[in-house]
Order: structure tokens, then sequence, then C-alpha cells
């Protein structure tokens, strides 16, 4: 989970939120306008938001999992395409889990960069992200000529 355990969702937003008053300081392109109090304040919303959303989703398909998987028994007495559909479900349920975590280890550092005051900042150059990139995908940790470098490869 991306918020902390003991305060939850709510908590960490308003922990977040103070940071609004410092918008100022998050790096921007050159050309963009500094950061507003309200443009960090909807960054900050939905990512928390997102946070407890995939929370909730990895709760219910760990859940699905495990039924999937008592259900599944040893497979003594299916025939082979239950054997199959099965093994498919599990192999689903697998992958959409490890989509749900990354997606929840993505939140967790943006929300750890805007904590630390290196949110915006390219991990790779060390330039500015942009606003405009952060305001649609606010997980994002490099620039765009860093991503289509990474891409390339």
């Amino acid at each position: 989970m991306t918020t902390d355990e003991k305060t939850g969702p709510r908590d960490t937003e308003g922990r977040l939120r103070g940071l609004t008053k410092e918008a100022s300081k998050f790096p921007v392109r050159d050309g963009e306008q500094p950061w507003t109090g309200k443009e960090l304040g909807a960054v900050v919303h939905d990512l928390v938001a997102a946070s407890s959303r995939l929370a909730t989703e990895l709760g219910q398909a760990d859940k699905s999992l495990s039924e999937l998987l008592r259900n599944s028994g040893d497979g003594a007495g299916d025939d082979q395409a239950d054997s199959g559909s099965s093994a498919l479900e599990r192999e689903h349920e697998l992958s959409m889990i490890n989509n749900l975590r990354a997606l929840a280890a993505q939140n967790a550092r943006a929300i750890e960069r805007l904590e630390d005051g290196t949110y915006g900042q390219c991990e790779n150059c060390g330039n500015a992200i942009g606003k405009a990139r952060l305001m649609a995908f606010p997980r994002a940790t490099l620039c765009v000529a860093c991503k289509q470098r990474e891409e390339r490869r």
C-alpha cells in the first residue's frame, strides 16, 4: 500500500497537501509556468486516490487468486481442457496482480518524490520532466527525451 499504514489515505493526502504551499519549488521545463498549489493539489489527489483504488483492487485480486488456487485442487479427475482453463485463469490473475503491484509501486515512488522534493525532476538526466507530462501521468519519473531513449533500447 502506498499510503502510511497507520494514518491512511486521507492523512497522507492531508500531509501532501501541505506541499501545495511550496508548489513553485518543483521544477518545470523552459517556457512552462511554475506549479500552482491548485495544480499540485490535483496531482496529489490523483495519486492518493489511485493508491487507495489500487490497494482495493489488489485485495480483491489476491482473494480471487486464493480462491482459484483453493478450488484447483491437484487436478486429479479433471480433463485436460478443465486443467488448461484453470491454469490460464491462474496465469491471468497472477499477471493482473503483478501489474497492480507495479502500478502501486510507481504511485508510492511518486508520493516519495513529492515528499522529498524531487518530484518533477528526471531520474536519468536531472532535467525537469514537464508539468504537462506529470499532470497527464503523475507517476512519470523520466522526461520525454529519456523515456523515448529507454523505449528504443
